[in-house]
C-alpha cells in the first residue's frame, strides 16, 4: 500500500473482493487497484497500533487499528483508522483478501 505496488496488490486481492472504504463506498478489486495505479489514493505512512487475528477453518479475519497519513482524491486522509480484512484460501490454495471494511477509529 505504501508503494502502491499494484502487482503485489493484484496477487493479494481476490477477484471477487468487496471493499467498503472509510467513506462507506463499496469498491471492487479493480477499483482499488485503479486508485493506487492512478494516484487517487496515496499512502505516505502506516503505523499499526493494534492487531487481532482470528483463524476459522480456511479463513482468517484480521482486525487492525492504524494511524494513516495520505490523500484520497486529493483530500487529506490522515487519521486513526480501523480495518477488518477477511482472508480466504483460493482454488490455488493461496490466501487472498476477499473482503475489507475500513472506518475511522473513535
Amino acid at each position: 500500500m505504501l508503494r502502491s505496488d499494484v502487482v503485489v496488490l493484484d496477487e493479494l486481492l481476490a477477484p471477487e473482493l468487496i471493499f467498503t472504504n472509510h467513506l462507506g463506498r463499496v469498491l471492487g478489486k479493480e477499483d482499488d487497484l485503479a486508485a493506487h495505479r492512478s494516484g487517487v489514493l496515496q499512502v505516505r505512512e502506516l503505523n499499526l497500533s493494534e492487531q487481532v487475528v482470528l483463524v476459522v477453518g480456511d479463513e482468517a479475519v484480521v482486525s487492525e487499528r492504524m494511524q494513516l497519513a495520505g490523500t484520497y482524491h486529493g483530500n487529506p486522509a490522515n487519521g486513526d483508522f480501523r480495518f477488518t480484512r477477511v482472508w480466504a484460501l483460493s482454488r490455488e490454495r493461496t490466501l487472498r483478501v476477499v473482503a475489507v471494511h475500513a472506518g475511522i477509529a473513535g
